[in-house]
């Protein structure tokens, strides 16, 4: 039976009639299996009334009212792990352990966000002029937006929405179109949980949908993890409408394989890194760079352990990688193969070649690629591919590994593979990223730490959870006191100052 999704607004779903839909495919077929109600204005401007009214009373709701929905939400979610992982797998394609783990690392954030009562405690100074106190207090901001990609429909947003909420703003999420059911199922959880009405929205659609809440006045702040062109779109259209922003970009990631590596860790995390959900990650190693004379040896071992992937639909437990999202996406992807070759690369891996567990239909398959000697020149390596292809470049030494990565635009995540600890502490102090591995091939941070890269990987001053996302979702004021003596007092037109 067809799905229909719809949005979720005031604690309820949207019970109107969209003017537009979006097509929901199963990937691992390539057949539509639903339909997702894309908003306009009319159903934005809705969401962000809803969660305008529902702000004041959650702004007021102590913060022991608050941690006691995080709690009861956290423990919903966790109850219903494999029904979200089981809804990520059939329209994003991952396989469901990977989409398992995807909600693990998202409850993470609610962990972290359940401790807010220690989070926003401000600070405090006794006596700062003669019976005169000074302190300073965390507070919300208002409405606040989320949009967010499809590779992964339940960690990101709970990257955002855990942190903003526990903060005390009201919240309107605009997932991807592609795999929407996710989402709407969280809210669902968030509604048992106790939250009001109204606190967590959810809008679907397209460029429409987010161009509404990028100028929507009530909107005070904007999040957003994709692309860089998008990224760079989203920071200066909500900047210009004077809104807060954290917008989170494109990567291309790099592995520096050193020569003293131990070269059976460095090909493992190589390919787990390079294809885990499709290489559909902004955190997936896409690059490895070799240091002669390391490269041959690296690529033998890379090549073995590819060969024994199993590809396959998600829900099958012997599939370890799925298909890409769209067919348009493959395409796009499996086009970086010939123009590879084209520039100069060596296909060492065509993924086009990979048998798929039940023959595959006509669902969006790609398996794993290798392109060796991969040149900054190539558009393989210039584009982020986001998709099942692991480039090797060749390097001569450290330094020409440490000369690439600096030429490079993005700035998200790296990582040295090295049993050198002099070498590694070196390379954590040079390298011009926001994340760093050391022996570590996806460097993606602990909650209580922040998510975010560099240079054309970030576009906005605050990264995502961590102490950064309690700062972005709040703003600070600071309260100076003065409680007379009743006997004294009178007027002093003088400038004040502290004595």
């Amino acid at each position: 039976m067809s799905k229909h999704v719809t949005h979720w607004i005031g604690g309820k779903p949207f019970d109107g009639t969209a003017a537009r839909q979006g097509d929901i495919y199963d990937p691992a077929t390539g057949q539509v299996s639903g339909k997702v109600d894309f908003a306009g204005a009319d159903e934005v401007d809705a969401a962000v009334a809803a969660a305008k009214a529902a702000f004041p009373a959650w702004r007021d709701a102590s913060l022991s009212q608050r941690t006691k929905v995080l709690f009861r939400f956290r423990e919903l979610v966790h109850e219903h792990r494999d029904e979200l992982a089981r809804l990520i797998s059939a329209e994003h394609g991952k396989v469901v352990s990977d989409a398992a783990g995807e909600v693990a690392r998202g409850l993470e954030v609610v962990e972290f966000a359940c401790g807010i009562p220690h989070l926003l405690k401000g600070g405090f100074s006794e006596n700062v002029s003669t019976r005169v106190d000074a302190y300073s207090i965390l507070q919300p901001l208002g409405v606040v937006a989320g949009i967010t990609p499809f590779n992964f429909p339940a960690m990101v947003p709970m990257w955002m929405f855990p942190v903003a909420i526990a903060c005390g703003n009201t919240f309107v999420l605009k997932p991807s179109e592609k795999d929407p059911s996710a989402s709407v199922r969280i809210a669902e959880l968030w509604a048992e949980a106790g939250l009001p009405d109204g606190v967590f929205n959810v809008v679907h659609g397209d460029k429409a949908a987010v161009d509404g809440l990028l100028h929507h006045r009530d909107v005070r702040a904007v999040s957003f993890v994709g692309s860089t062109p998008i990224a760079r779109y989203i920071y200066e259209t909500a900047a210009a409408n004077g809104k807060r922003v954290q917008a989170l970009g494109g990567a291309k990631n790099h592995m520096v394989v050193l020569p003293d590596a131990d070269l059976d860790l460095a090909a493992d995390a190589a390919v787990s890194a390079g294809f885990g959900s499709a290489g559909e990650r902004c955190m997936a190693i896409s690059v490895v760079v070799a240091v002669d004379p390391v490269g041959d040896e690296l690529l033998a071992k890379i090549k073995e352990r590819v060969a024994g992937l199993r590809i396959g639909p998600g829900d099958d437990p012997e599939s370890e990688m799925g298909p890409l999202v769209t067919r348009a996406h493959r395409d796009k992807v499996a086009s970086y193969l010939d123009s590879g070759v084209a520039q100069g690369a060596t296909l060492a891996v065509d993924g086009r070649e990979t048998p798929v567990i039940g023959g595959g239909g006509e669902g969006f398959w790609l398996g794993p690629t290798v392109l060796d000697h991969v040149t900054p020149e190539m558009d393989a390596y210039r584009d982020e591919i986001f998709g099942p292809v692991l480039t090797i470049a060749r390097v001569g030494s450290y330094e020409e590994a440490m000369e690439l990565l600096a030429g490079n635009p993005y700035g998200n995540g790296t990582a040295i593979f090295t049993n050198d600890g002099g070498a590694a502490r070196r390379f954590q102090n040079e390298v011009e990223v926001g994340m760093v591995g050391i022996n570590v091939p996806i460097p993606v941070p602990m909650a209580y730490y922040s998510f975010g890269g560099w240079k054309d990987s970030l576009f906005g001053d605050s990264h995502a959870h961590g102490m950064e996302g309690v700062h972005f979702y709040t703003r600070t004021k600071a309260v100076t006191a003065r409680w007379l003596d009743p006997s004294h007092g009178g007027v002093n037109l003088g400038f004040p100052t502290n004595g």
